[in-house]
């Protein structure tokens, strides 16, 4: 069976040595095979049965940065990204990383990226400075992919200083730092995130817009029946309902989320056509997770449409 995982992170040493990054305690446990686009990386997919990883840079390090300086270092992570695909061009493909402080620049250089590089995609890391993507600024950007028909992968990112303060103060160190981030904060965030879209009406001025989230859905599947009876009623002037417009504009992968029940509830909830394989390499083990796909309670055809049918078709692969 053939495995395509889309979730599957870079970030080279010496850019973020050039550009000042803090890799923080996290993604500096991880700073060499970040690093890595060579032997490494591909012994894991080897090892662990992976055909293809859609490589994408841990970009919120430099998507926050000033305008000059994010466009600068956006533009080197993707002449990076090109560079590893065009080694590898059976084993990698990517995801554009964006200046989103610097939309008119982030709009030319998707643009360069898919139809210059033959990326298949963009991602984008949260909100940037407290601007969430349904901010009107950013709508050059979403109609950009919208048009181009590349779907834009929307990943959690640290909370900006005023909710960290408000909901993460008070408690020891790295227990706030993994309750704000991957033990809770990161998918509540990024759930909320694509909920304000739909209710701002970005769907309904763009609906070929297509978003993918990680982490099993970050918490929709589960509560996709109460959103519909609680938020649809109050979400007025539109084509579609909440749910259905996340049935139709969203699409989800299992990074990190190696286990039966979570992948069932997204399966009931939008469909084995939105559900996509990936691992969240470094952070998430692709031996686990292959593991995991092979054994999970699905009928073979939904295992190959999960593992890579999907993938294909909605990143052209």
């Amino acid at each position: 069976m053939k495995v395509i995982a889309i979730e599957e992170h870079m970030l080279p040493h010496d850019i973020v040595a050039s550009a000042g990054i803090d890799l923080g305690s996290r993604a500096g446990a991880r700073a060499e095979q970040l690093d890595d686009l060579g032997a490494d990386r591909l012994k894991i997919m080897d090892d662990a049965g992976i055909d293809v990883q859609v490589l994408s840079a841990l970009g919120y390090f430099v998507q926050d940065l000033a305008p000059s300086e994010s466009v600068r270092w956006s533009a080197e992570l993707n002449d990076r990204l090109a560079a590893a695909v065009a080694a590898h061009p059976d084993r990698f493909r990517a995801f554009a990383s964006l200046p989103m402080t610097e939309p008119d620049a982030a709009v030319d250089e998707l643009v360069r990226c898919v139809e210059e590089l033959g990326f298949v995609g963009a991602m984008i890391h949260g909100q940037t400075r407290g601007v969430f993507l349904d901010h009107p600024s950013v709508r050059p950007i979403l109609a950009a992919a919208a048009r181009l028909d590349v779907p834009i992968y929307l990943h959690p990112a640290p909370p900006p200083a005023v909710v960290q303060e408000a909901y993460f103060s008070g408690l020891p160190d790295a227990a706030a730092a993994c309750l704000a981030t991957s033990g809770w904060g990161w998918h509540s965030e990024c759930g909320m995130h694509v909920l304000r879209m739909v209710v701002a009406g970005v769907f309904e001025e763009l609906p070929d817009l297509k978003i993918i989230v990680g982490h099993m859905g970050e918490g929709l599947p589960f509560h996709l029946e109460r959103i519909e009876a609680m938020l649809s009623p109050v979400v007025t002037g539109q084509t579609l309902t909440v749910a259905e417009t996340l049935r139709r504009n969203l699409f989800l992968t299992t990074s990190g989320y190696n286990y039966d029940a979570p992948l069932l509830c997204a399966l009931a909830a939008f469909g084995v056509d939105r559900v996509m394989f990936s691992v969240d390499h470094p952070f998430g083990s692709s031996a686990q997770a292959t593991a995991h796909l092979a054994s999970a309670p699905v009928g073979a055809a939904d295992r190959e449409k999960i593992a890579h049918g999907n993938a294909e078709a909605l990143l052209r692969l």
